[in-house]
């Protein structure tokens, strides 16, 4: 494809939305149409952690079920998508040019933060995929800093996917449903606000900045992928909240366009 693609940063949510999409599986279908289509996708995905950047070289990835205690049929899903070992060995170069080392994993597959969205956006499972792993003992500083070093895959036709969680605290899910609870909207209000004004220093300082910073993530590991497509989207790139809602009481389901 020629041009450029913006950045993307979509909250998964359960791994049962691969059984019952929803409201949210209906927009990853809209958006899979609306998009111009990628040659490749580089998924960042809150559920490989490394503790030093990482791609997947795997010409064959393999469906990660990555989960436990939910429906069988959850577990017979296959993403039979192609693997992206060029693409990984480019990002690879330019996280290198950026001087960070980047570990190359053979045979590292599809974990359920990425099959999920993609399997409602690319159904045939035609499009080359590969991830790179996020840190959890690194900040949100250093995982924008990957980002702007692999901001040049926009122009090569790659759509940088980050896939985590707009608002991410297990413990204070409810099962069956309920309210969402008010620190969960302001926290979600307040990305979509500063995403929107294109504010990168104080999304970077979002632990002193934010609302609620530590209740609506006890853990940083959902929230860090969105910062690498905060930097991939280049300097300045402001975001727009292109789906809303909550599952769960409290469980974001935000996804945003960045730098478009």
């Amino acid at each position: 494809m020629s041009g450029m693609l913006p950045s993307y940063f979509v909250s998964h949510g359960s791994p049962t939305l691969a059984l019952d999409p929803g409201a949210t599986g209906a927009f990853w279908d809209e958006l899979g149409r609306k998009l111009p289509r990628p040659d490749a996708v580089l998924c960042i995905s809150a559920h490989w952690m490394t503790t030093v950047p990482a791609v997947s070289l795997a010409a064959r990835p393999e469906t990660i079920h990555d989960f436990y205690g939910f429906p069988p049929p959850l577990y017979e899903i296959r993403y039979p998508a192609p693997g992206a070992p060029a693409l990984a060995e480019r990002a690879a170069a330019l996280l290198a040019a950026a001087g960070i080392e980047t570990a190359r994993d053979p045979e590292r597959g599809l974990d359920h933060g990425a099959w999920v969205p993609l399997r409602s956006m690319y159904a045939n499972a035609d499009l080359p995929v590969t991830q790179l792993a996020i840190q959890p003992r690194s900040d949100a500083a250093w995982h924008h800093r990957l980002g702007e070093a692999l901001a040049p895959l926009r122009r090569e036709g790659v759509l940088v996917l980050a896939s985590g969680g707009a608002v991410h605290n297990l413990r204070a899910v409810d099962w069956r449903g309920g309210t969402t609870p008010g620190w969960a909207r302001e926290f979600d209000d307040w990305l979509a606000a500063a995403l929107a004004a294109g504010d990168s220093e104080t999304l970077i300082d979002w632990e002193r900045s934010a609302p609620h910073a530590r209740q609506a993530h006890p853990t940083e590991d959902h929230f860090l992928p969105l910062f690498v497509a905060l930097g991939a989207a280049g300097q300045g790139a402001r975001g727009t909240r292109i789906h809303a809602g909550f599952t769960l009481g409290s469980l974001s389901m935000a996804a945003f366009e960045i730098g478009g």
